[in-house]
């Protein structure tokens, strides 16, 4: 099977699918927050977050939509929009998969995809659209060099092998 980077160097098409799946823990929480400096104390203070209903405190819903961007960047699609419903929190600890599909592509290579994350019991956690521009073909062309070398600077692909 091959992977969603040489899926997209082969070009990508309409009804293409991708799943990524993921368990954000306790300290991804913590880094997102240093890093994007959301300290919400839903996010961050127990008692905060039991005072608004939830079990504990919850994941960052930007952090749960950094899988569509896993994907997204696996496959060299460059945003131009994304639109997220949040149905759900996430906890620490859940099991999460993202389910991306192509639904449109335009003769410029400009596309649309939906997105759907679910936990582990399928209820979904958020909803996406997102829209961007398809790699041309200089950039496909890179993609199969850059597959060739093994792929050095693909973060992801270094952690599953």
């Amino acid at each position: 099977m091959k992977s969603p980077r040489a899926l997209a160097a082969d070009g990508l098409q309409v009804g293409q699918a991708f799943t990524v799946v993921r368990c954000f823990t306790r300290e991804d929480v913590q880094q997102f927050a240093r890093l994007s400096r959301d300290y919400n104390p839903v996010h961050c203070d127990a008692a905060y977050a039991e005072l608004r209903r939830f079990e504990a405190p919850i994941a960052h819903g930007l952090l749960t939509a950094s899988l569509l961007t896993e994907i997204g960047g696996q496959i060299g699609w460059l945003a131009t929009t994304m639109s997220f419903e949040f149905k759900r929190p996430v906890y620490p600890g859940e099991q999460l998969t993202c389910h991306w599909l192509i639904s449109a592509i335009d003769p410029r290579g400009h596309a649309r995809a939906e997105v759907q994350i679910v936990n582990a019991e399928g209820v979904s956690v958020l909803e996406a659209t997102t829209c961007g521009v398809l790699p041309g073909p200089a950039e496909r062309e890179r993609l199969k060099q850059m597959l060739a070398e093994g792929d050095p600077s693909n973060g992801a692909a270094q952690a599953a092998g």
